[in-house]
C-alpha cells in the first residue's frame, strides 16, 4: 500500500473514466433516449442550441494540443489551393495542347507561370523549419491544410524533416489535408471563424501568396487587426509585386483617404523565399537567438 500516493489520488473518478466503464443499457441506449451522458451524446452535442460549446471546443482543442506539443511560434502561409508544382502544371500543358483547346492551353500556360510560386513557398518553409531546428524556441510553419500553396508549405517542412501544422475546414466539396501536415497537429474546423483566431494566436509573421477570395479574407482580417490595434504588429510578407499591384490599388486607397499615409507600410513585398527570410531574420534579430541548448 502506497500511503504518500493516497495523498494525491482523485477524489472522483474522471469523465473518461467513467465513460470508459459503462456497461450497455439495451432498454435505455435506444437513439430516442436521453439516458446517454450529455458529453457522450454526439446528437446532443451537434444541436443549434449548443453551437457555444462547439465553438469553445474548437478554441479549445487545437490550443490545448499546440500547447502539449510546444508550439510557441508559427508563420503563417496563405495562398491559393490552385497552385501546381511545376511537374504537374507541366503535364496540364502538355494535356491541354494535344487536345488543341485554345482557351485550356491559355489557362494552362497561366497556371504553369503560377507555379513556380508553389516552389518557392516549398523553398521557404523548407528555410523556415531548418534555422529552426537549430534555435531554443523554434518557429513552426502553419497552413490551411489543403492543396496548393497550403501543400507547399507543409512539404517544405516535412521534407527537412521538421514537424507543420495544418488546420483544415469542411467544405460543401470536400478537402483532404495534404500528405506532408504532421499528424498529431493535423486539425479539422467547422467554424472559419475560430480556424482564422488559431492561424493568429501564435503567428509570429504572415506570408501570403497569390490567391483567392480565401486568402484576401485571411490577408485583409490580419491588415485590419493589426491596423486598428487589435493585435500586435506582426510582418506580412506578400509575395509577388506584380500579382498584388495589380489586383489592389493600394495608391488609390491612399489618395482617396480610404487608408491612411503609412498603412501601406503594413506589408513588404518580397519576390523570393531567401529574401522573405533575410527580412523576418532582420525584423526579429534571428541570429542573435540562442541556439538550442545554449539557454536564453
Amino acid at each position: 500500500m502506497n500511503k504518500r500516493k493516497d495523498l494525491t489520488a482523485r477524489n472522483f473518478p474522471s469523465a473518461k473514466d467513467e465513460a470508459r466503464a459503462l456497461q450497455p443499457r439495451p432498454d435505455y441506449d435506444g437513439p430516442s433516449s436521453a439516458y446517454k451522458l450529455a458529453f457522450g451524446d454526439s446528437e446532443f452535442l451537434l444541436r443549434d442550441e449548443l453551437r457555444p460549446v462547439r465553438m469553445q471546443l474548437e478554441l479549445l482543442k487545437p490550443e490545448l494540443i499546440q500547447t502539449e506539443q510546444g508550439i510557441k511560434s508559427t508563420i503563417v502561409m496563405f495562398g491559393s489551393a490552385r497552385i501546381k508544382p511545376r511537374e504537374d502544371a507541366l503535364k496540364t500543358l502538355a494535356t491541354a495542347q494535344a487536345k488543341g483547346d485554345a482557351a485550356e492551353i491559355k489557362r494552362a500556360e497561366a497556371q504553369l507561370a503560377m507555379s513556380h510560386f508553389y516552389e518557392e513557398a516549398r523553398r521557404f518553409a523548407a528555410i523556415v523549419t531548418r534555422a529552426s531546428a537549430e534555435r531554443a524556441d523554434p518557429i513552426y510553419i502553419v497552413t490551411g491544410g489543403g492543396p496548393g500553396i497550403m501543400e507547399a508549405g507543409n512539404r517544405g517542412a516535412y521534407e527537412v524533416g521538421g514537424k507543420s501544422i495544418g488546420l483544415n475546414i469542411v467544405l460543401p466539396h470536400e478537402q483532404h489535408p495534404n500528405p506532408y501536415i504532421t499528424p498529431e497537429l493535423c486539425f479539422r474546423f467547422h467554424y472559419f471563424a475560430m480556424r482564422k483566431m488559431h492561424f493568429l494566436m501564435r503567428s509570429v509573421a504572415l506570408v501570403c501568396f497569390p490567391g483567392g477570395f480565401g486568402t484576401l479574407d485571411e490577408l485583409f482580417e490580419t491588415m485590419t487587426l493589426i491596423q486598428t490595434g487589435k493585435c500586435r504588429r506582426r510582418p506580412i510578407l506578400m509575395f509577388g509585386r506584380e500579382f498584388w499591384t495589380r489586383l489592389i490599388d493600394f495608391d488609390l486607397l491612399i489618395e482617396t483617404g480610404m487608408i491612411s499615409a503609412g498603412d501601406e507600410q503594413l506589408f513588404h513585398f518580397v519576390e523570393t523565399a531567401e529574401e522573405a527570410w533575410a527580412l523576418l531574420e532582420s525584423t526579429y534579430d534571428l541570429h542573435a537567438m540562442p541556439a538550442s541548448g545554449d539557454g536564453v
